[in-house]
């Protein structure tokens, strides 16, 4: 099955708590009116938009059936996937790659969200393109991150530098890079810790990290990936928050769409933070992560 097939059966939550809702709502309205505006603006928001995103695309929805003259309430779900597409900028923002190597990849993200695992299936998705991988286990707090990270480093195939648990992680960070210019990879990526309950201490480490990283590599790291569960809903936009201002984010990796009928956090998070989504997860398979591509998901979701 290709990706876009899986994509739509990853989205056949959201697409039923959306969708067909929607079409329901059109259905039983003769006319576009403020009711039908109303409902489909309640509509956005259970399907964790976000209240200022529901408003703001609702009114694109108001406008473009205004200046179209548009009069069958039919037209409405084809409008509504224009302006989805639209705000998403029916794009993709592909993982900046330094023009020399290695490229700096640091990864955050509050545990139980899947960052581990998006790492090694990142690992395995730039492999898999003829790059070299090596990842750097900067998650010193826990005894067990070093070792899940250790799983999937020799599931995929790659090197991983590490310490023992309670080490300093930007030493770990530090470490990881020289090994990765000696050893001439093209990719480092770096796991972090994500224990939010010591939030001042985390986001303190997470800066170190990267000041380290840029006096060795100026310019590193050259991304800076937020990973988010999609399950959460409007959580994951305020754990986006959060970490934006103190770790200077420059994208979001989004898993488990496949197992949330909240799959409209992708329009909300793209429109709250600003951040492009670079990544999204969709199965259990390695080959279950992939660049995030606008059309396509937008495609996805409005598909039959």
């Amino acid at each position: 099955m290709g990706f876009f097939n899986r994509l739509q059966e990853g989205l056949a939550k959201t697409r039923r708590g959306l969708i067909e809702k929607i079409d329901n709502l059109v259905h039983h309205h003769k006319s576009i009116g403020e009711e039908l505006y109303e409902e489909l603006e309640e509509l956005l928001v259970q399907a964790d938009v976000g209240v200022n995103t529901a408003l703001e695309l609702v009114e694109m929805v108001r406008r473009v059936v205004k200046e179209r003259s548009v009069l069958d309430t039919g037209e409405l779900k084809v409008i509504l996937k224009e302006q989805i597409g639209a705000m998403l900028n029916d794009g993709w923002s592909p993982i900046n790659f330094s023009s020399e190597a290695p490229t700096v990849i640091v990864v955050i993200g509050v545990n139980g969200v899947g960052k581990t695992t998006t790492i090694g299936k990142l690992a395995y998705l730039l492999k898999s393109d003829g790059k070299r991988v090596i990842l750097g286990a900067a998650d010193t707090f826990r005894a067990a991150a070093i070792e899940q990270l250790e799983f999937w480093a020799n599931r995929v195939g790659v090197e991983l530098i590490k310490h023992q648990e309670g080490a300093d992680p930007a030493a770990v960070a530090f470490d990881s890079l020289q090994a990765a210019k000696a050893r001439r990879a093209d990719i480092l990526i770096i796991d972090t810790a994500g224990r939010l309950h010591t939030k001042n201490n985390l986001m303190e480490e997470l800066k170190k990290i990267r000041r380290v990283l840029d006096r060795e590599m100026p310019g590193a790291p050259h991304e800076v990936l937020l990973v988010l569960d999609a399950t959460t809903g409007q959580n994951a936009v305020n754990q986006a928050k959060l970490f934006s201002q103190a770790a200077g984010v420059t994208g979001i990796a989004l898993t488990k769409l496949d197992g949330s009928a909240r799959g409209g956090v992708v329009i909300g998070i793209n429109q709250a933070l600003n951040l492009p989504i670079k990544l999204i997860g969709i199965g259990e398979g390695l080959g279950d992560l992939r660049q995030f591509n606008a059309k396509e998901f937008v495609d996805a979701l409005f598909s039959s």
